[in-house]
């Protein structure tokens, strides 16, 4: 219709201007003149505004947003979108692999002021009255499922807690200083899936881990540090029946070693179970021989751990260890067979996301002396301490941990300043960074 118009417009100016030169206006040339100008500026103007018209229809008119139906609609649209994921570049170019870090320090104050500035009984913060770095941690793990069969798992640590983990490998602290794990795994088809695992990976046994705020409390405990292994370097296959049972079997070269100290190897099995949300239950044992260049003394391993969550809130743990095995040294000869047990209780309260009350007990009994003493100069022993901490999340990535700790025992093993005690209470800060795939602090 409009293209019409046009057109008859443009006709009409034609006949016009034609119009104005015919013989039959030529008497009254000076008024015919002045309308005709008038009417051919007046169509100019109709015509320029046909063209405008016909551009605009020639332009794709934008698509028009739906109107939001609701005030709900149009707040949910408005929303912002939830924060970019700090490492998604990173696992995209790993090919899927999650890249986890950590920065572990702190600083401890031991009123016996014991000779050496360490406390006894620790594992990770015995050096007090000095800033400590405990761990550094780089891990990048690609875990396996039925769509991805190869993954791997490399964990590379720098402080002292680290130096600790791999303190008494046969082949000393330069074979892998710096290598808290690293394995490579393979998910076999296998009913529902078999994962096996070949390398050096951290123990399955114990309530509590190398890293510190994967712990309730900061410090480690006594069953910690004496009844359990830090790593194994072998094989292992997990095959996780349902969301209720898991089991796991080991073949490795012992406790705490990359180089085997003999030609046995350890073997080990473990059970989880979990019932229901709230309850779990985890069993582990292992056996093998772990004396220098001798099979014949093993050494055995029950490791129980049990959870309760009764409320969002509070969470129960308790951890029950018994170790067999291994021989004590005497001025005759080898003399009998030491044996330790130890038992430790946890209970943590979260009354927010921000902070998280934990206390643990522990009892360690050395009937022998061989797990504080060595099997060159057992001291037996009963060992028990008390542990509260306060957490504080302090922002996403960043965990505070204030902790009181106090160590007793029936006898003198407790360095002070000038002889020895049977007690030892530390205060302790410390200040974790964690970086993970989600932006999550665990």
């Amino acid at each position: 219709m409009k293209t019409l118009r046009f057109h008859c417009a443009a006709l009409a100016l034609i006949l016009l201007a034609g119009a104005a030169q015919h013989p039959l206006f030529a008497q009254d040339s000076d008024k015919a003149a002045s309308k005709v100008d008038q009417r051919i500026t007046e169509l100019e103007k109709q015509l320029e505004a046909l063209k405008s018209e016909l551009a605009a229809l020639k332009t794709p008119a934008p698509a028009a947003s739906a109107p939001a139906t609701s005030n709900l609609t149009a707040t949910t649209a408005a929303a912002p979108a939830p924060p970019p994921n700090p490492l998604a570049g990173i696992s995209s170019v790993l090919g899927g692999a999650n890249l986890t870090g950590l920065v572990d320090a702190y600083y401890q104050i031991n009123p016996n002021q014991p000779r050496g500035r360490a406390s006894q009984f620790r594992a990770f913060d015995a050096p007090n009255s000095q800033f400590m770095l405990n761990l550094i941690e780089l891990q990048l793990d690609k875990p396996v499922d039925k769509d991805n069969l190869l993954g791997y798992r490399v964990a590379l640590g720098w402080g002292n807690g680290i130096n600790v983990v791999n303190a008494s490998d046969p082949g000393g602290l330069g074979l892998a200083q710096n290598l808290k794990e690293g394995y490579l795994s393979w998910f076999a088809k296998v009913g529902k899936g078999l994962q096996i695992d070949v390398g050096k990976y951290a123990t399955p046994a114990g309530a509590e881990v190398i890293e510190s705020n994967l712990n309730w409390n900061y410090s480690r405990g006594l069953l910690f540090t004496y009844s359990v292994p830090y790593y194994h370097f072998g094989a292992r296959a997990k095959y996780v029946f349902n969301d209720k049972n898991t089991v796991m079997f080991h073949v490795t070269n012992g406790w705490n070693n990359i180089v085997d100290n003999n030609s046995g190897k350890t073997y080990g099995a473990s059970w989880i179970w979990t019932p229901t949300k709230k309850f779990g239950f985890t069993e582990n044992y292992m056996a093998g021989p772990e004396t220098y260049n001798a099979t014949s003394q093993w050494r055995q391993l029950s490791d129980t751990v049990i959870t309760y969550n009764p409320t969002a809130k509070l969470s129960l743990m308790a951890n029950i260890d018994y170790d067999r095995g291994d021989r004590i040294n005497t001025e005759e000869g080898v003399g009998p067979v030491s044996d330790w047990t130890g038992v430790a209780g946890y209970v943590k309260y979260a009354p927010d996301a921000k902070y998280a009350f934990s206390g643990r007990y522990e009892y360690l009994n050395d009937h022998t002396g061989f797990a504080t003493g060595g099997p060159n100069s057992p001291t037996p022993q009963h060992i028990q301490e008390f542990t509260a901490t306060l957490e504080r999340k302090i922002a996403t990535h960043l965990i505070s941990r204030l902790e009181v700790r106090h160590d007793w025992s029936n006898a003198a093993s407790f360095l002070d300043g000038t002889g020895s005690s049977k007690n030892q209470t530390t205060i302790s800060g410390g200040l974790i960074f964690v970086l993970e795939p989600s932006g999550d602090v665990k």
